[in-house]
């Protein structure tokens, strides 16, 4: 009988690639996921979530109930025709930062360029799978949303509810959306993996999710050009049907032009030092007239998309900008002072801290309402009761719409005082006055906190060398101090143009809105004349206006920061 022929080949195991040392590394990762996993569902729930409702919004024409999509005539409205422009802007910044981040992905895989296209492919389909769910969220907001319609005049039970809910995640118009999001979800999820086990790497899943955050930066700046393009043609459209140019695109291009055109020359003129002697003076006349031109340019066309903005909003934003350039330096400047002061060895310094700090503790809206019977306009009013002490005669100080430059030049007998010189008004002053006693005992503890980094033995071999007070605090305190000037300047810009309670509070209707900050404009729009679509709208410009300014501020000043 003839024995069967064993092989002596060694079977092929279907699961070799599952090693130890992959399954470990899987492990490691899921398991961190996990740990993050309900952290990241409470910042989407109640941070990402909220913002995106609100964008939302502001594309509709939302009163008590949503209304008709309405795409950027609620910020056109509120900014005019640079509306626009705003979303162009953004559609080719998303562009940039797309090419920035596949650029910076690629270079760090230098070594191995083959893995930068080999993740291409599962990075797009989890960047695809993102904007599918996005895609799917707004399909379905509607529908949730009219579930209020639905439930209204009927008795609500819990199987009305669960059944409405159903019908909303079931619909016809959900049901195409729901399967292309779950396939790219399926798709991303196995291409991730399968990249994953192949290609050992500790740094693979990072590289697959910064290039996914490219495609859908990509996505997002492709989606936001089209609805640009879209809604200038659908305003051309309008126009047309009424027999009138609304002359946006020259205004777009000529202001495109003149941003292009200052960034040109500001580069040119920065390269002039840079270049031979022979050169330096026709690049540095280049560049200033090419910065004149581009300067030009923007002159001319931006007064006049301004002008067709909301006079309200304008009003709003001038009135936020006299409460932030009166209030911030000297609330910084009044702070540095009592910082040094309570740094030194005196008696009762812990006292005094105390006292300072007591402000920034007390509930606002109950200091707001002492500040505004301090500063009534009745003659028995404390703050009065004092200037008649003193011989001055009272003022109407929250009651009075008047700009103080122009109740100076009314007491020196000065006519015809012209309207933009007049500044602040007294109201608006009064709520300054307010924001910086609030404000000033925070940034003394945070003053204080810095000079105590500071180290004693540079002020010693300063006294040393021959140095006075006056050079040490120039040459080393306030320069150690800029990491702490920085993040105040930084705060107190946010919060300056956040600020609302203790405006709320203190504004009154006899000071015919002078003392109506942006935010104070956001809120009555939303909860007095219920316009909530465009009151979102109004908020996504101050979030702009925000964010431009913390980037200003950040180029500006914390280039000049000393670190030590």
């Amino acid at each position: 009988m003839e024995k069967p022929e064993i092989s002596t080949k060694t079977q092929k195991n279907p699961f070799k690639w599952l090693t130890p040392r992959r399954l470990r590394i899987f492990r490691e990762y899921s398991t961190a996921y996990l740990m993050i996993a309900p952290s990241t569902i409470l910042v989407f729930l109640f941070g990402i979530f909220p913002v995106g409702f609100a964008l939302f919004v502001s594309v509709h024409k939302w009163r008590l109930k949503r209304g008709n999509f309405v795409g950027l005539k609620n910020y056109v409205g509120a900014v005019g025709d640079i509306a626009y422009l705003g979303v162009f802007i953004l559609g080719i910044a998303a562009l940039v930062f797309a090419f920035l981040q596949f650029k910076r992905v690629y270079r760090q895989l230098n070594e191995k360029p083959q893995h930068f296209w080999f993740l291409l492919f599962p990075s797009f389909l989890q960047g695809a799978a993102t904007l599918a769910f996005i895609r799917w969220t707004i399909i379905l907001l509607p529908n949730i949303l009219d579930i209020a319609d639905k439930i209204r005049g009927v008795e609500k039970t819990r199987q009305l509810f669960m059944q409405l809910i159903r019908e909303a995640f079931t619909a016809e118009n959900i049901l195409p959306a729901r399967a292309q999001m779950l396939w790219l979800i399926t798709a991303g999820l196995v291409a991730g993996l399968i990249v994953f086990f192949k290609w050992r790497n500790p740094d693979n899943l990072q590289h697959q999710a910064e290039i996914a955050l490219s495609w859908i930066t990509f996505g997002i700046g492709i989606v936001l050009l089209l609805f640009a393009y879209q809604e200038v043609m659908t305003a051309y459209q309008s126009a047309a049907e009424s027999g009138s140019d609304p002359g946006i695109i020259p205004q777009l291009v000529n202001i495109s032009g003149g941003v292009i055109l200052l960034f040109i020359g500001w580069k040119i003129w920065q390269k002039a030092p840079q270049a031979s002697t022979n050169r330096t003076f026709f690049l540095r006349i280049a560049g200033a007239f090419i910065f004149i031109v581009g300067g030009w340019l923007m002159i001319g066309e931006i007064p006049l998309i301004l002008s067709s903005g909301d006079k309200d909003l304008w009003q709003g934003l001038k009135v936020t900008l006299f409460y932030a350039l009166g209030t911030i330096p000297f609330q910084l400047s009044i702070s540095l002072f009592l910082a040094i002061l309570l740094f030194q060895n005196l008696k009762g310094s812990s006292f005094f801290r105390i006292m300072f700090f007591m402000p920034y503790v007390t509930p606002t809206v109950a200091s707001a309402a002492v500040f505004r019977q301090l500063f009534s306009n009745r003659l028995q009013a404390p703050v009065n009761a004092l200037l008649r002490v003193f011989g001055f005669e009272p003022l109407k100080w929250l009651w009075e719409p008047k700009g103080i430059f122009t109740l100076i030049a009314d007491k020196m007998g000065l006519t015809n005082f012209p309207d933009w010189a007049a500044g602040p008004s007294l109201a608006l002053v009064v709520i300054i006055i307010f924001s910086i006693w609030v404000f000033v005992g925070y940034d003394t503890v945070i003053y204080m906190a810095g000079l105590g980094n500071i180290p004693t033995e540079l002020s010693e071999a300063a006294e040393v060398d021959g140095a006075n007070k006056w050079d040490i605090f120039r040459f080393i305190t306030f320069p150690l101090l800029s990491p702490t000037t920085y993040f105040l300047t930084l705060i107190a810009v946010i919060g300056t143009f956040k600020a609302f309670n203790h405006i709320w509070v203190m504004r009154l209707p006899a000071s015919l809105e002078t003392a109506d900050t942006f935010s104070v404009v956001i809120f009555t729009e939303f909860f007095e004349k219920l316009r909530y679509g465009y009151a979102s709208a109004l908020a996504f410009v101050l979030f702009a206006i925000i964010l431009s300014l913390t980037y200003i501020n950040n180029k500006v000043q914390g280039s000049k920061v000393f670190y030590g």
